[in-house]
C-alpha cells in the first residue's frame, strides 16, 4: 500500500451504523472486544518479513502477509505471540493488502503477481485466485457483497463477488472517471466505504498533491472529497470506525484522523497521531478495542535483508 519507495520499485522489477438501503451497507469494521491491558502495545515480527498490511479477526488475532513471499504471520494480540501460517504458494505470491471476514476467510492483495486470493485463516489454504491481469493489486475491503481491491498503476478497481457466507464469486473491473487522474508512479492506495455504505474512499498520492477520492462504485466516477486543505501526499492504509476515518501517512510516520460526514463529500482534520520513539514507516492500521495496530513497513531499508527486523506497534484510537 505504500507509493514512490525504493522498496516498492525494487518489489516490482524482481496489494454509523449504515442504513439497510446502503449501495455498499453494512457496519463500520472495528472487531469488537476490549483490549484488556496489559496487552502488549509492540511486538516483533519474523526478521527479514516484510510486513505491509494487517487484518484483525475473527477474534483477537492479527494477520499480516508479506512483500517477499506468500505466507502469512498470525498473532494472538492479547500476548503478541505469534506463528507462521503456511499457503504452499511460492515467493510469486506475496501480499500487500488483507482483510478478514468473520467467516475465518482472510482477501489478499496480490501487488505485482495481479491476483485476488481467498484463503483460509487457520489453515492458509488457498481457496480461490483470481487473476485481474493488474499491476500492483495494493488494498482491499470487504462490503456486505463485495471484496474491492486498488490497483496502483491501473485507473481501475476491481470488485470481486461475495456470496451469503462471504465466499468468492466472479470478478469484474470497474474503471474510473471524474476528478480521477492517473499518475506515471504509485496512484490508488488505501480504500475504505462512506460512513453510510453509499460510496468508496481512494488514496490518490497523485492528483493535487495527495486527494481522498470519493467513487461510485456503479459507474467508478471520482469526485475528491472536501478535506478542508489536508492533504494525503503519503496516504496508504484507511480505516473506518463509524465517521472516524484513520489515514495513515507512511513516509511522515504519522496517523492524520479525519471526522467525515455521512456520503464521505466532506472531511475535517481532528488530529494527528505521531510516536517518533516507534514509528518506522507504517503502512496501514486495524482495530480492536480502544487500540489502532500498525506494522512497521521499514521502507528506508532498501533493499531489506533477511535480518531487518519488523515489529507492529499499538496506539490509542481517538
Amino acid at each position: 500500500m505504500h507509493f514512490a519507495s525504493p522498496t516498492r520499485r525494487h518489489l516490482l522489477t524482481a496489494t454509523a451504523a449504515l442504513g439497510a438501503t446502503a449501495l455498499l451497507g453494512g457496519t463500520a469494521h472495528a472487531a469488537a472486544g476490549p483490549a484488556r491491558h496489559p496487552w502488549p502495545e509492540q511486538f516483533p515480527l519474523p526478521d527479514g518479513w516484510r510486513p505491509e498490511g494487517i487484518a484483525v479477526g475473527p477474534g483477537p488475532y492479527a494477520y499480516f502477509g508479506s512483500l517477499g513471499h506468500a505466507d502469512l504471520y498470525r498473532v494472538h494480540l492479547p500476548t503478541g505471540r505469534g506463528a507462521v501460517v503456511r499457503t504452499g504458494l511460492d515467493a510469486t505470491h506475496p501480499t500487500v493488502g488483507l482483510k478478514s471476514d468473520r467467516y475465518g476467510r482472510l482477501f489478499l492483495a496480490g501487488g505485482p503477481s495481479g491476483e485476488l486470493r481467498t484463503v483460509d485463516a487457520r489453515t492458509g489454504q488457498v481457496e480461490r485466485v483470481v487473476q485481474v491481469g493488474g499491476t500492483f493489486v495494493n488494498d482491499v475491503i470487504l462490503t456486505p457483497g463485495a471484496a474491492w481491491f486498488t490497483d496502483s498503476f491501473t485507473d481501475a478497481l476491481y470488485r470481486l463477488e461475495r456470496g451469503a457466507r462471504g465466499e468468492p464469486g466472479e470478478a469484474r473491473t470497474v474503471r474510473l472517471g471524474g476528478d480521477w487522474v492517473q499518475g506515471d508512479d504509485f496512484t490508488a492506495n488505501g480504500i475504505e466505504r462512506t460512513p453510510d455504505g453509499s460510496a468508496l474512499l481512494v488514496v490518490n498520492a497523485f492528483a493535487g498533491g495527495g486527494t481522498l477520492m470519493r467513487v461510485d462504485p456503479r459507474t467508478g466516477i471520482a469526485r475528491a472529497v472536501d478535506l478542508g486543505g489536508a492533504l494525503l501526499p503519503n496516504g496508504d492504509g484507511l480505516l473506518l470506525l463509524g465517521r472516524t476515518l484513520y489515514v495513515v501517512q507512511q513516509w511522515q510516520n504519522a496517523v492524520d484522523v479525519f471526522h467525515l460526514d455521512a456520503a464521505g463529500t466532506r472531511g475535517s482534520l481532528v488530529t494527528r497521531i505521531e510516536d517518533p520513539a516507534r514509528f518506522r514507516i507504517p503502512t496501514t492500521a486495524a482495530a480492536w478495542g480502544d487500540r489502532l495496530y500498525l506494522p512497521n513497513a521499514r521502507f528506508d531499508v532498501d533493499p531489506p535483508t533477511p535480518d531487518t527486523d519488523y515489529d507492529v506497534v499499538a496506539v490509542r484510537r481517538m
